[in-house]
């Protein structure tokens, strides 16, 4: 079984800075992509920034610049983390960290997301 835990959240002050990781553990063979997303209140889930098992990275056009997505260093990805800076009263929202993960040596993957953890930007 895979699990994914999620830690970081908090309440942060509009300009602040704020870390979420995300840690995979359990039986998989390896990670494909590790990804955060987004929901705030009242509004569909969005994708946040997407990292590869290779490093390769990308991001939504509301947090370029701002949000900066990394892996471990380690051989075997399990972990992601979210550097959040300049975060504003538009980024309190619930953040879940999804997995692609690879359960043996074919290709073959599936989706996991984790509980979420909650971000708050003050007005």
């Amino acid at each position: 079984q895979v699990q994914l835990v999620e830690s970081g959240g908090g309440l942060v002050q509009p300009g602040g800075s704020l870390r979420l990781s995300c840690v995979a553990s359990g039986n998989f063979y390896s990670i494909k992509a590790m990804a955060w997303h987004r929901q705030a209140p009242g509004k569909e889930r969005e994708l946040v920034a997407v990292i590869t098992s290779d490093g390769t990275t990308n991001y939504a056009d509301s947090v370029s610049g701002r949000f900066t997505i990394s892996k471990n260093n380690a051989r075997r990805m399990n972990t992601v983390y979210l550097q959040m800076g300049n975060l504003k009263p538009e980024d309190t929202a619930v953040y879940y960290c999804k997995a692609d993960y690879f359960y043996d040596a074919f290709d073959r993957y599936l989706e996991l997301w984790g509980q979420g953890t909650l971000v708050t930007v003050p007005s």
